[in-house]
């Protein structure tokens, strides 16, 4: 739901305290009142607008009827939506910023290394090796992007534009011509899917977490990849981690580059750090910047004041 204007106009603006100076500054300057910190308690009445990562215990715990809208500083809102029930009406958006670019030189940057031998070369100088090893050319090649949104759009232009072909997955192929940046789009589960699965070089993850998202990369999916690399920059829990090691194992899966992880940060005796093959980053893909925050806000502001749905709120029962 959409805040009227006069709710808008009355909202308190409370931020996470991890917030740096600047942003509130221009959190501030964007609503046109003074910002207070979220704590364990709010004193006082009126409606609430929040910004940060997590919604405040006190404000979720005491003060849920008086949410009008909260902005997170995150893409994914699958960790706030867990946290418990959402307030009923209370409008989520979310910041994406330039996060599409950053999670495709990831994935670009990944493909582009893995192409010159550049992790086998790391190790050759490591034991002060000489020897030419065989590398591959990307264009021609295919790469099967799951998610055909935002970032899984930006994922997908800039390995075209690198002369790949891309090929999304989304619930349904729909019909009319693909989104920008793939040159077809199949549905999950149609006999198209496992066909490029059969046939992609690569395999890029860039799905949310939902329920109906858990574990959808499993022992059925990866059995379907001949040699494919996989590369997870959607969310760890869409991932079943014992079902990848197997096909790494046994060779369907060529390597794997995970940025994410259902349990974060992994310990350092976590099992995860022995997989075969497979590269571990710190969810570095898409880090968002103050800029980002502040550019999503005030879009989201100016929607809501003129009584516009944001392009960046959550539908919360989907989850995203």
């Amino acid at each position: 739901m959409v805040p009227g204007p006069e709710l808008l106009a009355r909202a308190r603006l409370l931020v996470a305290p991890e917030l740096s100076a600047s942003l509130v500054r221009e959190l501030e300057r964007i609503a046109g009142r003074g910002a207070e910190p979220s704590a364990d308690e709010v004193p006082g009445g009126g409606p609430l607008l929040c910004v940060g990562a997590a919604l405040p215990g006190s404000v979720r715990a005491t003060a849920a009827d008086r949410l009008v809208w909260f902005h997170s500083v995150n893409a994914g809102t699958d960790p706030l939506l867990a946290a418990g029930p959402w307030p009923a009406g209370a409008l989520l958006t979310r910041t994406v910023g330039r996060m599409g670019e950053r999670i495709a030189q990831y994935v670009v940057g990944w493909v582009l290394a893995e192409c010159q031998a550049v992790p086998e070369y790391v190790g050759q100088h490591a034991r002060a090796e000489w020897r030419r090893l065989p590398t591959e050319l990307v264009a021609g090649q295919t790469a099967l992007v799951y998610g055909t949104g935002r970032i899984g759009g930006a994922v997908a232009g800039l390995l075209r534009r690198c002369g790949v072909r891309t090929v999304g997955v989304g619930r349904t192929a729909g019909s009319g011509p693909p989104p920008v940046g793939f040159d077809r789009v199949v549905g999950a589960g149609e006999d198209a899917e496992a066909d490029e699965l059969a046939g992609a070089r690569w395999v890029v993850a860039a799905l949310p977490s939902t329920g109906a998202t858990e574990g959808f990369f499993g022992a059925r999916r990866f059995a379907a990849v001949r040699g494919a690399t996989f590369v997870n920059v959607g969310r760890g829990a869409t991932v079943d981690l014992a079902a990848l090691e197997g096909a790494l194992r046994d060779g369907g899966v060529r390597r794997a580059v995970l940025d994410v992880l259902a349990e974060e940060p992994a310990a350092p005796d976590d099992p995860v750090w022995r997989l075969p093959r497979t590269v571990i980053t710190s969810h570095s893909a898409g880090i968002t910047a103050d800029e980002d925050v502040a550019v999503d806000f005030a879009a989201c502001w100016e929607a809501v004041r003129e009584g516009r749905r944001p392009g960046l709120a959550v539908d919360v029962g989907r989850g995203y």
